[in-house]
């Protein structure tokens, strides 16, 4: 009766929950046992405290100066936030640690034919914004960990510089080789354009912002409106974190003092071909003076030009050199220790570290993060508990390279794969719609919470609801609505890199979640001088109510994995998501298959030379061997071990978790240290093929996507790649990963029953 009294107390907090949101209320029970009830009570008492007008006040304070790696306003600040820490009676301390970060010494870019115009490379200050005047603090706009070069060259125009767009030039009869490039942003992470170029034989790459995709194209501009002038320029790194992220000098190894470094010529992330962004007033002169073929339609931005590829006549010289130094990373750590299973962490991150004075990116979601831990600090002063051992870490250095949380994880490996139960990450926060991307045994656990958190903008809404309806609002057709409309929950996103999330779950292999709000506001001051308290304030989230509401969604979060007696992991969202990576390797290989045959048959059939202009060049392709569709039934047995564990699982779960209201906490040690190992065995030591660095198998950024995921991507990219050889040798590893993680599951599970009787 007991039990049955306090499911239908919890049930009754939420008098709007679906049959399958009542499952996970009723799940949730079953995770605290007898504590439940005083769970909510904390929980509630958390969610009341995070204050809007203390968020504001933090990032009016963190953002009002330039605050890059190595600058004195970066070091003060994590000095400041070293003390909040404190002031709310965390254990708190800062850890050091040495990376190579390069800043520009020189900068030239100049047209020398047909006409000659030297590019400014400098954003304006904008009158009413006192922070756009800080122009002696200011970065200049420059791509970290491009090489220097002096080049000069015919310039090509190559769209988004993705594989594709390469592919099209071939057609064309253009080669980049020996020429500089021009590529927009956009459709790939911004390493992977001149990674692309240099392939192709090009000795030097410009990346500019073209209106169409950030400017005035799509609104109003600053100080208008939210988009990107003229002269806003992205800066950012174009490290080859697909290798490795953090540190190129001490790869695989926390950057202390005592650490071996590479000597700069052999570090592997480091550019090939010097790279460069501007903006697209600086863009427009040498666009404009480009001729050659006209562009297909789809690569036309929105300047008032006619868009030509080139080559010539337009010539351009291009001459970079930078100071590579050394400079201190600051990583701010706090801890609040468990009271039952102390030697179990959950962690939680986010940088503080901006290109300029960054209060979107990444301050926005640095002070949700920061009252987190002061709401947390004021229940424990009113008697709350941890279960687990809390640990926040507001983090340096993230923009150049992953470099503060990367250095921490590489240097704590081994005590992370002991003690880390999950880590859960915030970056740039916007208003909208709340998005979640990560592990997905934490998919349960993220619709369950979001399901509880009101939207502030939605009266009678919760975040997770309005995300639904979002979904199907943006559904493309009725099937892809029906589909979403059968599913019990939203399904969250699949983890690529691109923020501190990476070292925990790509190398170190620990459950980890990212969070955000966005959709709302536009995004035009990405990584410019112009994202400052001053933007932010005018377009965004200036109340900071989806501040506070990402603080009480990431806050309810950590408590519910420090204070669950079982750490609160659902195997069916993991064996569910697997089943549709081999779902979308199997339609993958049947598409490659099936083009491969397609365009053989247009050249056999004369369709290209038919259907091509006779006074425009052409490139016909060359006819390729057609492949047998590859065996994935090692995958198939492997997902059904998985399904079947998940079920297993779930089952024990059922049945152990009414123990829970008798069984002392110590019994379930064991259980933790199952479900802890079952993480770890999605990686494999030697990692991904040619990446050694990213071990985890089901997850990781692509080669030539950068930030955008890649799942099963041993498999998947070998496909893409038409390594058909190397897809089946991959295929046997990650089955075999898949059957190890459905072993330790079904450990877990007889651990659980064990534990609960």
């Amino acid at each position: 009766m007991r039990r049955v009294a306090l499911l239908m107390a919890l049930i009754c907090c939420f008098p709007l929950l679906t049959i399958g949101q009542q499952e996970e209320q009723a799940k949730l029970a079953g995770f605290f046992g007898n504590s439940a009830a005083s769970e909510q009570d904390w929980e509630q008492k958390f969610r009341a405290i995070p204050s809007p007008q203390n968020m504001i006040a933090d990032m009016k304070l963190l953002a009002a100066r330039p605050h890059h790696v190595g600058s004195p306003y970066d070091k003060q600040n994590s000095e400041w936030i070293l003390a909040q820490y404190k002031k709310w009676g965390w254990d708190a301390h800062i850890e050091t640690f040495n990376v190579l970060f390069p800043t520009p010494k020189f900068r030239l870019l100049e047209l020398i034919s047909p006409t000659h115009f030297v590019a400014k490379l400098q954003e304006p200050p904008v009158p009413g914004d006192p922070t756009s005047y800080q122009q002696k603090e200011q970065l200049p706009t420059y791509n970290a960990y491009s090489p220097d070069g002096d080049v000069t060259a015919p310039l090509v125009y190559v769209n988004y510089g993705v594989p594709d767009d390469y592919d099209t030039l071939a057609r064309l009869g253009i080669s980049v080789k020996g020429a500089i490039v021009i590529a927009r942003y956009g459709h790939s992470w911004r390493g992977i354009k001149p990674k692309l170029a240099h392939e192709h034989g090009a000795i030097g790459c410009i990346i500019y912002s073209d209106p169409r995709d950030d400017g005035y194209y799509q609104g109003d501009v600053y100080p208008k409106g939210p988009w990107r002038p003229s002269e806003g320029v992205q800066r950012g790194s174009v490290m080859k974190m697909e290798i490795y992220p953090g540190d190129p000098l001490t790869p695989g190894v926390g950057a202390d003092a005592h650490a071996k470094r590479l000597a700069l010529k052999d570090a592997k992330t480091i550019e090939d071909i010097p790279v460069l962004p501007i903006s697209y007033g600086d863009a427009l002169p040498l666009l404009k003076a480009l001729g050659g073929p006209v562009a297909p339609p789809d690569w036309r931005g929105a300047l008032p030009i006619t868009y030509h590829v080139g080559p010539g006549p337009a010539k351009v010289h291009l001459k970079l050199q930078f100071n590579w130094d050394l400079k201190p990373v600051h990583d701010v750590i706090a801890k609040l220790a468990g009271s039952t299973y102390p030697d179990e962490w959950v962690i939680r991150g986010n940088h503080y570290d901006g290109w300029v004075n960054g209060a979107q990116d990444p301050i926005a979601g640095q002070v949700a993060l920061l009252e987190e831990a002061r709401s947390l600090g004021e229940i424990y002063q009113q008697g709350w508990r941890p279960k687990r051992t809390i640990i926040y870490c507001s983090w340096d250095g993230e923009e150049p390279g992953l470099l503060g949380s990367t250095e921490w994880v590489e240097e704590h490996g081994d005590e992370l794969a002991t003690h880390a139960v999950a880590y859960i990450n915030s970056d740039v926060n916007s208003r909208g719609y709340l998005e979640a991307e990560g592990s997905h045994s934490l998919e349960s656990l993220i619709n369950t919470i979001a399901d509880e958190i009101p939207d502030p903008e939605k009266e009678g809404m919760s975040v997770g609801q309005r995300h639904r309806l979002a979904e199907l609002a943006h559904a493309q057709n009725p099937e892809e609505r029906k589909k979403l409309e059968s599913e019990k929950n939203f399904i969250i996103g699949d983890l690529g890199s691109g923020s501190d999330y990476s070292a925990f779950i790509d190398h170190a292999g620990i459950a980890s979640i990212n969070y955000g709000f966005g959709g709302e506001a536009g995004g035009g001051i990405y990584h410019s001088v112009y994202d400052d308290y001053y933007w932010f304030s005018h377009f965004d989230d200036g109340p900071e109510v989806y501040g506070r509401a990402l603080a009480q969604v990431v806050g309810t979060t950590m408590m519910r994995l420090a204070d669950s007696d079982v750490p609160p992991l659902d195997f069916t969202g993991l064996s569910d998501a697997v089943g549709r990576f081999v779902d979308e390797l199997k339609k993958l290989d049947k598409t490659e298959i099936a083009q491969m045959e397609w365009q053989n048959k247009e050249i056999q059939d004369g369709i290209f030379t038919a259907s091509t202009d006779p006074t425009k060049k052409f490139v016909l392709p060359a006819t390729e061997d057609v492949p047998q569709p590859l065996d994935f039934s090692p995958l198939d047995s492997a997902v059904k071990s998985l399904k079947q564990s998940a079920q297993s699982y779930q089952s024990a779960f059922d049945k152990g978790a009414p123990g829970l209201v008798s069984v002392p906490g110590a019994s379930f040690e064991v259980v933790g240290e199952d479900l802890i190992k079952t993480e770890r065995d999605l990686l494999t030591q030697e990692g991904l093929p040619g990446r050694p660095w990213y071990k985890n198998q089901l997850y990781a950024p692509g080669i030539y996507t950068g930030y955008g995921v890649k799942t099963i991507p041993a498999v998947r990219e070998a496909i893409e790649q038409k390594n058909w050889s190397q897809a089946t040798e991959e295929i046997g590893i990650v089955a075999g990963v898949l059957q190890k993680e459905a072993d330790s599951i079904n450990a877990a599970a007889s651990a659980l029953q064990s534990a609960g009787q």
